[in-house]
């Protein structure tokens, strides 16, 4: 559940297209991303589809612990407790009221703490979810590793460039597994964009455009605040951490995204979506040069970040890409978008557009070249006008214009399967590298080289500048 959004994660198939639509069937696009096996047996729904292909006994089983159990720490655990061999075993979090719901959905066995450390030093928790508000995630994912568990950490991994080279050097140092909370790189529909971008299906990719807009009040970050929430059952300081210390005001608790003293904006919540499904994509490091705008235009709530931003990227020449630029926009104001939550990509390359419609289906756009560019020779003089023609004539012939010369655009689609999950995807991923102790793609350096661009993407836009990233060394110059 990478999104900071509520609501559901599913959206009904999208019109796949005109009878020009050439769509693969669902056979076919699961062989091509070497899953065929194990998605061909999924049934809608059904978590136990996306098991390991190793079987899991009833004795091995990995016991997780959530730290952070609101809307993200939820639906993490949730997907985790429908996987085979998991066992949820405590949650910590500083609000009472989450505590007994975690209780009251996995029982009451489940250990539950307001501070994160005593979960830490449980001897039979494996494994923990780190979902808790972004100011947190650096300092729990390091204590995690070193009390020896392996870490899932929702994006950003950090809240701070800095904290990001702390998680970095504490995974080499511990060995664990740690895995960030984004499921682009686990999709079987992102490893299909990349398979084709791979393949030069699109020719070179200079130009990546990507959006997201949202439509409603939850999607804005209006979360509800319970009506019990006070000093006595919200442990403040806690909540609080490194934070300036103010008085009580549960408001910044349970819609904490919308303050950059404990989240990190848009960028952090969203941007770094689009920067982890392009690098993947693209097998790239990031950008080199930032630079952000938007502002506050709706959602003028109290909220200090802003509701709308566009995001420019430039990346430069690598041994695998010529250099491309990004473009990306998140829209929060009432009435955009299509739909409640609409995410979408456009790789554009010189042979044709790789369209990625986030949770649902790619299609690849081919369009002919044209046989004939054309002149101007109409703006100079008639003798320099006869020249032109005569010549241009004599290199593109006409053509006799019939119903078979037509330009065509070729579209083939490639649907998700219906019932796969990219979250289930994702912590399946983190399950079998528990078991297997294989590294993940989207560990703590790739989580840095994502998080960062978006981190620097709020510099750019509160210190009205550009910024130049080294997306290598994964630092501000």
């Amino acid at each position: 559940m990478g999104d900071g959004n509520p609501l559901a994660q599913s959206r009904s198939g999208a019109n796949r297209g005109s009878q020009q639509i050439m769509s693969i069937s669902r056979r076919r696009f699961l062989q091509s991303t070497g899953v065929a096996a194990s998605a061909l047996a999924m049934t809608e729904g059904s978590a136990a589809a996306q098991a390991p292909a190793k079987p899991v006994s009833a004795n091995d089983r990995v016991q997780i612990g959530c730290i952070g159990f609101g809307i993200m720490g939820q639906g993490d655990m949730k997907t985790e407790a429908s996987l085979p061999g998991v066992e949820i075993v405590a949650v910590s979090d500083v609000y009472d009221g989450r505590r007994t719901l975690a209780q009251e959905r996995y029982g009451k066995h489940v250990f539950t703490t307001r501070d994160y450390r005593e979960l830490l030093a449980r001897r039979d928790v494996d494994a923990v979810i780190i979902a808790t508000p972004d100011h947190w995630h650096a300092r729990i994912a390091t204590d995690a590793l070193h009390a020896g568990k392996d870490v899932y950490c929702q994006k950003p991994m950090v809240r701070e460039v800095p904290d990001g080279h702390m998680v970095i050097e504490a995974q080499k140092k511990t060995g664990r597994i740690l895995q960030v909370g984004s499921q682009r790189v686990s999709s079987i529909l992102y490893a299909k964009a990349k398979e084709l971008v791979k393949s030069g299906m699109i020719g070179q990719i200079h130009l990546i455009e990507a959006y997201i807009n949202r439509n409603s009040s939850l999607g804005a970050w209006q979360y509800t605040i319970p009506p019990d929430a006070s000093p006595e059952t919200i442990d403040w300081d806690q909540f609080l951490g490194s934070a300036p210390k103010i008085p009580f005001e549960p408001i910044r608790l349970f819609r904490w995204r919308n303050y950059r003293a404990y989240g990190t904006g848009i960028p952090g919540d969203l941007f770094v979506h689009l920067f982890t499904g392009i690098h993947f994509v693209m097998d790239s490091v990031g950008p080199q040069r930032i630079a952000a705008t938007g502002g506050l235009y709706y959602w003028k709530d109290g909220r200090d970040v802003p509701d709308l931003m566009t995001g420019l990227y430039d990346y430069p020449e690598t041994s695998s890409h010529p250099g491309f630029q990004i473009n990306f926009s998140v829209n929060f104001e009432a009435g955009s978008g299509e739909g409640e939550d609409s995410q979408a990509f456009r790789f554009i390359g010189t042979e044709g557009v790789l369209n990625l419609s986030v949770g649902n289906s790619l299609s690849i756009s081919k369009r002919p070249r044209e046989l004939d560019p054309g002149t101007t020779a109409g703006t100079f003089s008639k003798k320099i006008q006869e020249q032109i023609l005569a010549e241009h004539s004599a290199k593109y012939p006409p053509r006799p214009e019939t119903a078979a010369s037509l330009p065509l655009d070729t579209v083939e689609t490639f649907p998700l399967p219906r019932g796969y999950s990219e979250q289930v995807a994702h912590h399946q991923t983190f399950q079998d590298a528990i078991r297997t102790r294989t590294p993940v793609v989207e560990d703590a350096v790739f989580g840095l080289r994502a998080a960062g661009p978006a981190l620097m993407s709020n510099v750019s836009y509160f210190e009205r500048r550009m910024v130049s990233w080294d997306p290598v060394n994964m630092r501000m110059l």
